[in-house]
């Protein structure tokens, strides 16, 4: 009985000191969590007070006519990648654009057909920074769908009976057509001088013209509408399409974004693909 008593009692102790044993790991592990939770709140808050801010608000793009297509595209991809932006655009001549940043109508972005029109910018020291050529843009032929007047050439163009409208020459598809006319030693009297691409084309689109000298990506948008013809001379007519950030932009960390979001290969990816040649 004696033995028995005994050693039931190392049985208590031992049961005791492995309880206590436990017990101490337990709050050592406890200890470890906490200590370990903490870190991680301390690394993840190290995280988001490094993290930049968040974009929001309206950014206000003033770009040439000849970029409506890709440029809303682009709109559409910074607000999905930035909710709480909304991208507006004022798409209209580069020159009649230039004219009203210079004006002090607020704009948080300028993107311009010709480094000329972008020059009216910048002498009045309306941008920020030095812009950027972010793509390039060569000239093409719209006739009528189906080129029922067999135009060939610019050449052709000159022909009594055709009516051929063009860009005004203060904007940068006009100034392009004339330095390609004057390329080929040719003079070309057209119905109508138009205030920017779009408003040429769409005059073939109705028939309201013959044919009109546009950018290659204006005649890839308006698709069946017209038809295109190439010409040498427009190879010495290439436009740079440069692009800022305004001095006085109301959003200047959005439009920033916007302007990357057109340089990146995302960017250039929507551009190419809709006519644009890369600088």
């Amino acid at each position: 009985m004696t033995r028995s008593v005994r050693s039931t009692h190392r049985i208590r102790r031992t049961a005791r000191v492995a309880g206590a044993g436990a017990a101490a790991l337990l709050a050592l592990s406890a200890c470890s969590s906490s200590s370990d939770t903490d870190t991680d709140s301390d690394s993840d808050s190290a995280v988001d007070s490094s993290s930049s801010p968040k974009l929001s608000g309206q950014v206000t793009v003033f770009a040439a006519a000849s970029l409506k297509e890709s440029f809303t595209t682009l709109g559409e991809t910074f607000e999905k990648q930035h909710p709480g932006t909304e991208v507006t655009f004022n798409f209209a001549g580069s020159d009649t654009l230039a004219a009203s940043i210079t004006g002090g109508a607020p704009a948080d972005v300028f993107a311009s057909a010709s480094p000329k029109t972008m020059a009216t910018v910048t002498d009045a020291g309306a941008a920020a920074g030095t812009p950027a050529t972010f793509v390039r843009n060569q000239l093409e032929i719209a006739t009528l769908p189906g080129n029922p007047d067999h135009v060939s050439s610019l050449k052709d163009l000159t022909g009594s009976g055709l009516k051929v409208v063009l860009c005004d020459k203060t904007v940068p598809c006009g100034a392009a057509a004339q330095k390609a006319l004057d390329a080929s030693g040719l003079e070309l009297t057209p119905v109508s001088y138009e205030q920017d691409v779009k408003a040429a084309l769409t005059k073939v689109e109705l028939k309201e013209a013959d044919a009109a000298v546009v950018y290659k990506t204006d005649v890839k948008a308006a698709g069946d509408k017209v038809t295109g013809v190439d010409f040498p001379e427009s190879a010495k007519a290439v436009n740079d399409y440069p692009i800022t950030l305004l001095k006085d932009a109301p959003n200047t960390d959005a439009a920033r974004a916007f302007i990357e979001l057109v340089k990146s290969a995302e960017g250039q990816r929507v551009l190419t693909g809709a006519g644009f040649r890369t600088p």
